[in-house]
């Protein structure tokens, strides 16, 4: 999706720590050069050029430390806080930021407070050592956890910019970077490289040439699994459904792979051919017509999807007659650009109806742009409320995001349904709507993906994925490998006609729908007592 930076004049920030880039010289020459880190103040090591010569440096004492020389200031486009797909502004970050080359013996600082490593004499590799040191001093001064999962940050930087000077190849040099960052524990700190952040920075409002599946990393597992595949699309009409387990793509196997590079080996060009294989488990698919009785525990399916224009279309909306009354059902199926948009005029549209009452369907929602789930929280909420509590580096000791004053859409009853797929924002969202009494939250625990990411472009063209916090619902519940926990499941249907819910069911599969029919139950209720 399209990197969008958020835009906090929309929303009320308290205290949100912000991490402020400047760009800086660049390294020069490498030849028989080192790079070299000065312990800064309180411990921490800062960036400095050495050199026998004067020259500009760039001094980084805290995420919102001091101009310092050498340094010209420079916005980030994203100010703030972002969840993955949501806040991808290009957060530019210069070479020097990172290390500054050394040539000779330096002058500028005692020889006792460097520390010091070979530069290679390989370009590649020593490409891979500018990029490390990058990336180390941006997670130093800006993860959310200052002791950094009980690591020693500085020790962490001596051992992996030692492997990678003896690495024989860029890769090998390269992987290092992977592996610093796998210590802390976090699998959303990550970098990707630049051919995989080209593909992740495809805009969010328009058209996509692939398959159409959202996938995630299952932190549990360690598996990718299809999130939802994107109604109309190559896979949604080759028959993939929420829940799949992606196991190769054309003949490669995904294990250790993120989301990420999963995509970007499916997009392609328009009538190409990919070759997916899948593991389905038949706990997954219940009264699926043509499964036979009993089924396998597990199913095995290769499928080959050609490739085609994905219409990124996040809304859908239908008016259903129950009784007396009328339920809107509005399903939502990712935060984009579009879908506060988009959900408003469904909203107006059965509005003009005559509903009595709405459904979001945040199922399989695996969230995106964080700046998203605010709009469309301002659709139904009424005031200034508090939509989620952020804690990170800089916070006292958590911080509010709230909505400017404003007027709700619509004041009619509502119900949100979610289940393990809904992630990220859209846990934002029913959380924000469930914790200020706007909603009824039904069907399974979410997701539980609690943390939040800024991305960062290197100087190599790669990006580095930082967690700058953690969030959690306004009521203080924590979401971070926990999930919301809804205020009913859905009901359980007869065999055979269980859910087997697609990207965007139309009206008559919601009538099979035991989750949309058990939100119906609980909104007639309140319809009914509304009435008398």
């Amino acid at each position: 999706m399209q990197p969008n930076a958020a835009r906090p004049s929309l929303a009320r920030t308290r205290g949100l720590p912000s991490l402020p880039l400047r760009p800086a010289p660049g390294f020069g020459a490498a030849q028989r050069a080192s790079l070299a880190i000065v312990p800064g103040l309180g411990g921490r090591c800062r960036v400095t050029a050495l050199s026998d010569k004067p020259r500009a440096s760039t001094k980084r004492e805290g995420p919102a430390g001091p101009q310092q020389q050498g340094s010209t200031p420079a916005a980030s486009p994203c100010d703030w806080i972002s969840s993955v797909g949501s806040c991808i502004g290009k957060a530019v970050v210069a070479a020097g930021v990172a290390g500054i080359l050394a040539m000779g013996q330096p002058s500028a600082a005692r020889a006792d407070d460097i520390v010091r490593f070979p530069a290679s004499g390989n370009p590649q590799v020593f490409t891979a050592q500018k990029t490390l040191v990058e990336a180390w001093t941006i997670v130093r001064e800006g993860y959310f956890d200052e002791n950094f999962g009980g690591r020693d940050w500085e020790g962490e930087l001596r051992k992996h910019m030692t492997n990678a000077y003896h690495a024989d190849n860029g890769d090998r040099a390269y992987s290092e970077i992977g592996q610093m960052l796998a210590g802390l524990g976090d699998p959303y700190t990550r970098v990707i490289p630049p051919e995989e952040y080209a593909d992740f920075r495809v805009s969010s409002d328009g058209e996509l040439q692939g398959v159409g599946l959202l996938i995630a990393l299952d932190p549990e597992s360690g598996k990718l699994v299809v999130l939802t595949p994107i109604k109309g699309g190559p896979a949604d009409r080759a028959g993939v459904l929420p829940g799949d387990e992606l196991l190769s793509i054309n003949g490669e196997s995904t294990q250790g792979w993120d989301g990420a590079r999963a995509a970007s080996k499916m997009r392609g060009t328009k009538g190409s051919l990919v070759t997916v294989q899948l593991a389905r488990r038949t706990d997954q698919i219940p009264g699926v017509p043509g499964i036979p009785e009993p089924a396998p525990e597990v199913q095995f399916k290769e499928l080959k999807i050609k490739r085609d224009v994905v219409e990124l279309t996040p809304v859908y909306a239908t008016a259903v007659k129950v009784d007396d009354a009328t339920v809107g059902y509005i399903k939502l199926a990712s935060l984009s650009s579009k879908a506060a948009e988009d959900t408003s005029k469904a909203i107006n549209e059965l509005k003009g109806q005559g509903v009595d009452a709405f459904v979001l369907d945040l199922r399989n929602n695996p969230g995106g742009l964080v700046q998203a789930g605010l709009d469309v929280a301002r659709l139904w909420l009424d005031g200034a409320p508090t939509i989620f509590e952020v804690s990170g580096r800089g916070t006292e000791p958590t911080s509010e995001v709230a909505l400017p004053l404003g007027s709700a859409a619509t004041d009619r009853p509502m119900a949100v349904l979610v289940d393990r797929g809904s992630a990220s924002a859209s846990e934002i969202l029913a959380g924000a709507l469930h914790d200020n009494h706007r909603a009824v939250v039904i069907g399974d625990r979410t997701y539980g993906k609690g943390k939040i990411q800024t991305v960062f472009e290197l100087q190599d063209g790669s990006a580095l994925f930082l967690t700058v916090a953690k969030y959690q619902t306004p009521a203080h519940a924590v979401i971070d490998a926990v999930g919301i926990k809804p205020d009913m499941a859905c009901a359980k249907l007869a065999k055979g006609t269980g859910d087997a819910p697609r990207a965007m069911p139309n009206g008559p599969e919601l009538e099979k729908d035991s989750c949309f029919m058990t939100a119906e139950k609980q909104l007639l209720k309140e319809v009914h007592l509304q009435q008398h």
